[in-house]
């Protein structure tokens, strides 16, 4: 049966569907309204479990503070062109809101949130159908109490942070949101990062200061035998340059009499009490990197100081209770 212009307008305000879908909807529902949007959902369904297994890289991040409970949501999806659609861009604001109506504290408990006719999850696929694009609900955490600070980075809605402080200060707060979003800190200070990541750490410097130990000493070795160490760097290095004529089969047989002789003499006499506290500074760098509070501040006008110097100039008792930070970019 032929359906009319105004039947397909209404149907597919009510589900976002494209023209021509709504169109053989209707035509096959021969005008049922609820028949039409069974058949819609069902060929959701259908492109969503078609393109389970490709990769969503891109998405919609999003974060909203209601009073004392903030959150952030990430939909992904696989292409930028769909992620800046405005309908989709909706649908994760709608599903953040019913989030924080619901004080929702997992992503499970998002997914199951009634929204529209039906569920988040259902929501999600039913837009992964209208779009042919894998779509995934990726991404929550929320923060709970007074003076919380939250932050869209340029507002473009790939990377949000939200902080927590003691004390009430909003410039404060959104400056050291905004020091989450630019220094992707691991842990608020270094009583948050285990005594196992620490060791790890430490394991770690430790075999990357003895390799470095020996091979400034191979490399002086070769240097001295008239062997540039650049040309050796690398297995397909060394076949690169002989086949350049950069480095001659001779050349290949010292470098590698020289890797082995002397690289043996320098792991021998390397010295523990060196090794160990040049892994120790390695790790006190780590440390300053990824704690928060220890990290150099970014956005302040005085000289250089770190985060906790910051907080303590603006307020000697201010702190930072908690942070979250979500990102879709691969860092």
């Amino acid at each position: 049966m032929a359906v009319s212009i105004e039947d397909i307008k209404k149907l597919r305000a009510m589900t976002g569907a494209g023209l021509a879908d709504v169109k053989k909807a209707l035509t096959e529902a021969e005008g049922d309204f609820d028949k039409a949007k069974d058949l819609l959902r069902e060929r959701g369904l259908a492109i969503a479990a078609k393109r389970s297994d490709r990769e969503t890289s891109n998405g919609c991040v999003l974060v909203k503070k209601v009073g004392s409970f903030a959150a952030i949501i990430a939909l992904k999806c696989e292409t930028d062109f769909v992620a800046n659609g405005a309908d989709f861009i909706k649908l994760t604001s709608d599903i953040l809101d019913a989030a924080i109506a619901a004080k929702a504290q997992t992503l499970d408990e998002v997914k199951a949130l009634a929204l529209g006719e039906s569920d988040v999850q259902a929501a999600v696929t039913a837009r992964s159908g209208i779009t042919g694009e894998k779509m995934e609900l990726d991404g929550y955490c929320v923060l709970e109490g007074e003076n919380v600070e939250v932050y869209d980075h340029m507002n473009k809605h790939t990377l949000c942070t939200m902080v927590q402080l003691n004390k009430e200060n909003a410039e404060v707060g959104h400056k050291i949101a905004m020091q989450v979003a630019a220094m992707k800190p691991l842990a608020l200070d270094e009583s948050s990062i285990s005594e196992d990541m620490k060791n790890e750490e430490f394991k770690v410097a430790v075999e990357k200061t003895k390799e470095e130990l020996v091979e400034k000493a191979v490399n002086a070795a070769l240097h001295k035998a008239g062997l540039n160490p650049n040309h050796f760097d690398s297995e397909d290095h060394i076949e690169s340059n002989q086949g350049k004529g950069w480095i001659t089969a001779e050349d290949v047989a010292k470098f590698r009499e020289i890797k082995e002789t002397v690289g043996a003499e320098a792991t021998a006499k390397l010295n523990p009490t060196m090794i160990e506290n040049i892994a120790k500074g390695r790790v006190a760098k780590f440390l300053k990197e990824v704690c928060l509070v220890n990290q150099e501040f970014q956005f302040g006008d005085e000289a250089k100081q770190n985060v906790a110097g910051y907080l303590k100039a603006q307020d000697k008792d201010l702190k930072i209770v908690a942070y979250k930070r979500f990102t879709l970019a691969a860092e």
